[in-house]
């Protein structure tokens, strides 16, 4: 199972420019709201698009999708874990505690 990464956690990463975050749910969810900076990338694009995105698999990466009862992300993350990247983290509450937070979102 991959590493689980607090919301906490990943704000201060993405103000610290130190992660690349994915958003597994992509499509109208993504161009509506998504994490600040974050990356679409759903789990059927995964094989095709990860090499042009994630150049380094040694980089930090962090996966989410809705809440925690989405698989999304574990799916994404499992894809990248097998194609041999070997930073990754999901953020298991989503984009619905990061919103209930009350912190910003791109869209």
């Amino acid at each position: 199972m991959t590493a689980l990464i607090t919301r906490e956690e990943l704000a201060q990463e993405i103000a610290a420019g130190t992660v690349t975050v994915l958003d597994a749910l992509g499509g109208t969810y993504y161009a509506k709201a998504h994490l600040p900076g974050a990356l679409a990338l759903i789990e059927a694009d995964v094989e095709t698009e990860a090499p042009r995105l994630l150049p380094d698999r040694d980089a930090a990466i962090v996966t989410y999708c809705s809440n925690a009862a989405c698989p999304n992300s574990q799916n994404v993350a499992t894809k990248l874990e097998r194609l041999g990247y070997t930073n990754i983290r999901k953020y298991r509450d989503g984009i619905q505690d990061w919103t209930e937070a009350g912190l910003p979102v791109e869209g």
